[in-house]
């Protein structure tokens, strides 16, 4: 039975106790924030303020480039928030929920970064982010249910892919999109640091089937979301 809360009403108290669905609706609520957009970064955004600095003008091309990427990246982060609140949810220990909880964190940094810089190219986030989310959350429930090990082998196998990710798009930006490049940049440090904590953790390797299958699915989600 789970402990009562008091609460206060104006000037009265009384007892409530917490119901089972609480924490489901704690995560709905979350959810429903992360796909409006309303996500409130912790640290300043490391590319400054838009007009700081001068910056190359692009072309429509680049723009239209650049602005995919970033939605690739943004969608990247929506799935983030949602597989480390699964992982952290489902978790078999009492430590754990703690790491994927800071990486969470960090990625919703991630995510209000990558947003703000897609209206500042005038574009927009993924329209199926809905679906990568929920798809995420089930993957992160999964992961747990697998035991700690292989939980925290799972965030450093993502982790592991996304630093490649990043990299990646580090090459494919165009040469005068520096805001864009300092926010990738943070981002893949940020990324190699939760992999690390993975690790030292207790992080087991994945079986090769599910690193391909990670890759796959990654690919697809890639080449989906650079134009939706």
């Amino acid at each position: 039975m789970a402990a009562p809360q008091a609460v206060s009403v104006g000037s009265s108290h009384f007892i409530r106790r917490q119901h089972w669905l609480d924490p489901f609706i704690a995560e709905l609520d979350v959810a429903l924030q992360v796909l409006a957009g309303q996500a409130a970064p912790a640290r300043p955004n490391p590319a400054g303020a838009l007009g700081a600095e001068p910056e190359a003008v692009l072309t429509k091309p680049e723009t239209k480039h650049a602005a995919g990427l970033m939605r690739v990246n943004h969608v990247g982060e929506v799935c983030a928030q949602a597989l480390y609140r699964g992982q952290a949810a489902a978790s078999q220990d009492a430590t754990s929920p703690a790491l994927f909880y800071a990486a969470a964190a960090e990625e919703l940094d991630h995510l209000a970064w990558c947003q703000q810089r897609l209206r500042e190219l005038n574009s927009r986030p993924s329209l199926l982010n809905p679906v990568w989310y929920v798809g995420s959350f089930t993957l992160g429930v999964l992961a747990a249910r697998a035991g700690v090990a292989r939980n925290l082998g799972f965030m450093a196998e993502t982790e592991r892919q996304v630093e490649a990710h990043l990299e990646d798009h580090l090459e494919r930006l165009p040469a005068g999109d520096g805001r864009s490049r300092k926010i990738v940049e943070q981002m893949k440090r940020d990324e190699v640091g939760h992999r690390v904590t993975a690790e030292r953790a207790g992080a087991v390797a994945m079986p090769v089937p599910v690193r391909g299958l990670m890759t796959l699915m990654s690919k697809l989600m890639t080449a989906t979301a650079y134009r939706l």
